[in-house]
């Protein structure tokens, strides 16, 4: 048989049509409490109800979880709203698993808008969790101890599965537009993009990534959120391999120099060793070397020149000859007498004049 040429990047779908059938996805309101804004997304009318168009659905599906995916795979956070009793417990078993912040009981006003306040009363819960922990725990009394424990209660209650959330989410998912309409007007105010679950009674208008759905059914609900919830975890464990390859190709980068060093010193002492070899050969230069001998020799025929150089000495005794004319130098000390005899002269000179 011929082989077939199978697409191997053909796009499969989350969902199936069967599968969002049997969960009464396709159900939504009576047609009297349609939002006619939802026309795009609603199939056909039977028995007053609007029969939601799943095709869709499916696709709306496909959109939002990956969008989801890449929130996800680039480290930041997504913020699940489910208040409605049919959604509590299947938003939070599901979205623990992601680690992602979630919120069941009454959303708290300004928990996006007054982000800092929120983040006090965070901080604030924390340290009482160390405070419980500590020593002076024991030193309050048990009035003290029963206040605290019901504030530590009430604040979980209300933060404690965001206790994480140390920045703004990069995004707002709600499984109900209509019960959850403060946090989507927060968001929106904040330019956050907002998933959500929207049934027939519900607008779509202000919403990011439109799920057309029954908000309403458990299982409904239960799938959509599961489908999320898959393509959060691909993203985190994308994110993780690429961190270990990265940290892995760090270290290759770290070691190659190393090995380069290593590669260098080695070939560098090969390269050294024939040079230590080829040392000996030198050897006959040295022997060479007493070849100099007769320069010695030479040097002392030099000598001879020495004894010139002393025969040359008379020539210093020469020089005495010349005292005798220092010997003659004191004849000139009659000049002085002469000179002394000349007031003599003076006096005679001097009585010839008076006689």
């Amino acid at each position: 048989m011929p082989e077939q040429n199978v697409n191997k990047n053909i796009f499969m779908p989350r969902t199936e049509f069967k599968q969002l059938l049997d969960a009464g996805v396709h159900f939504g309101h009576l047609k009297r409490k349609w939002n006619p804004n939802m026309a795009p997304y609603i199939f056909m009318e039977k028995n007053g109800i609007h029969i939601i168009d799943l095709q869709k659905t499916i696709v709306k599906i496909d959109e939002a979880a990956a969008a989801l995916k890449s929130i996800a795979k680039s480290g930041r956070k997504v913020l699940f709203v489910a208040t409605k009793k049919q959604a509590k417990t299947i938003v939070s078993e599901h979205i623990k698993e992601t680690n992602m912040p979630y919120i069941t009981e009454r959303w708290s006003a300004g928990t996006l808008t007054n982000f800092p306040t929120i983040r006090k009363a965070v901080k604030k819960m924390t340290s009482i969790d160390k405070m419980m922990k500590d020593t002076s725990w024991d030193n309050l009394s048990k009035r003290e101890k029963l206040q605290i424990t019901r504030q530590r209660a009430k604040l979980d209650k209300v933060l404690g599965s965001i206790a994480d959330l140390s920045r703004l989410p990069a995004a707002l998912f709600v499984v109900d537009v209509m019960k959850e309409k403060i946090a989507v007007r927060e968001a929106q105010r904040l330019n956050i993009p907002v998933f959500a679950m929207v049934d027939t009674n519900s607008n779509p208008q202000g919403i990011e990534f439109v799920i057309p759905a029954n908000d309403d059914a458990s299982q409904s609900i239960d799938l959509i959120i599961g489908v999320m919830a898959e393509a959060v975890k691909e993203g985190l464990s994308e994110r993780k391999i690429e961190r270990e390859k990265e940290g892995g190709d760090e270290k290759q980068q770290k070691q190659q120099p190393a090995r380069q060093k290593r590669g260098s010193r080695k070939a560098a002492a090969k390269e050294a060793e024939p040079v230590k070899e080829e040392a000996p050969k030198a050897e006959p230069v040295k022997e060479e070397a007493p070849k100099a001998g007769p320069v010695k020799e030479e040097a002392k025929e030099a000598e001879p020149v020495k004894e010139e150089a002393k025969e040359a000495e008379p020539v210093k005794e020469e020089a005495p000859k010349a005292e005798p004319v220092k010997e003659e130098a004191p004849k000139a000390g009659p000049v002085k007498e002469e000179a002394k005899e000349a007031p003599v002269a003076k006096e005679k000179k001097d009585e010839e004049a008076e006689n």
